[in-house]
């Protein structure tokens, strides 16, 4: 009787084993960096993928037996967005059993968020006919509030003009400054949004187009520093270049004073009786 029973839970094991792994043995989980972007930004997104079965998974190439994807939809009506780009989510990868990898992706750079609206996405892993589906992870796009811009004329293209606009909005409890560029005349290109960091609204953010192609945003982070970005802006390009922080002028020569104080030894107070009060 007791051969029986194992014999019948071995052909169960069997049977399972023949239909591949089962949910709770591959885990697919999606992890965004904030759930309130700027229009134009990457967005970018960590998926965890974790192989507790005995598979192999496998999907180095587009010809692989397994598929990592991520599906869009929009939340008011649910409305599935199609992939725009040829490329794959993620980098190939291959898990073997008990392995797990965490791979990035930017969602911006596969749908277009052409609405300021909310949208969810979930990772899913395409293995042996069954989809393993994270859990839906809610984010909303949204405009900004606009605070700066200007605009690039470009001597080689007289038909081409870049527009820039500065806006800011709150992001994890701290308000931030963000860089748009979108191309207008001969094309109609949009550069990826940038986020520039903190930003202390007691002071309005510079921004400067240069002849030499520079785009300078001078923006205070706190009561005692500025933020300088430079990026270089040509025809066919626009790339992020420095980031430096800087002390507020009024501040850096408070410091300087003082450290020359020090370096002079100081100076000694003037000596007067307790009675001499003049």
């Amino acid at each position: 009787m007791e051969a029986a029973r194992k014999l019948a839970a071995l052909a169960a094991a069997a049977c399972l084993g023949a239909f591949g792994a089962t949910p709770s043995e591959i885990t697919v989980r999606l992890a965004l960096d904030h759930d309130v972007y700027v229009d134009g930004e990457r967005m970018r997104a960590v998926i965890d993928v974790a192989n507790a079965s005995g598979d192999v998974i496998d999907c180095r190439t587009n010809s692989s037996p397994d598929r990592l994807i991520v599906d869009l939809y929009r939340a008011s009506d649910r409305y599935q967005y199609e992939k725009v780009s040829d490329v794959p989510f993620t980098a190939g990868f291959i898990l073997l059993s008990g392995e797990g990898q965490k791979l990035e992706t930017f969602l911006a750079d596969h749908f277009p968020f052409n609405q300021a609206t909310r949208y969810y996405a979930r990772a899913v892993l395409v293995h042996a006919g069954t989809r393993y589906e994270s859990s839906l992870s809610s984010l909303n796009v949204v405009t900004g509030m606009r605070c700066g811009n200007a605009l690039q004329m470009f001597k080689s293209n007289d038909g081409l003009r870049r527009v820039f606009e500065l806006v800011h909005w709150n992001r994890d409890g701290m308000e931030h400054l963000f860089l748009k560029a979108r191309d207008e005349g001969d094309s109609v290109r949009t550069w990826a949004t940038t986020d520039l960091g903190p930003v202390l609204r007691v002071t309005r953010p510079k921004l400067s187009v240069l002849p030499t192609g520079e785009v300078v945003v001078l923006h205070r982070m706190t009561q005692d520093t500025f933020i300088r970005s430079e990026f270089w802006s040509l025809p066919d390009a626009f790339e992020f270049n420095v980031h430096d922080k800087m002390l507020d002028p009024d501040m850096a020569g408070a410091m300087r004073v003082k450290e020359l104080y020090q370096d002079a030894g100081g100076v000694e107070p003037v000596k007067k009786a307790w009675w001499k009060f003049w």
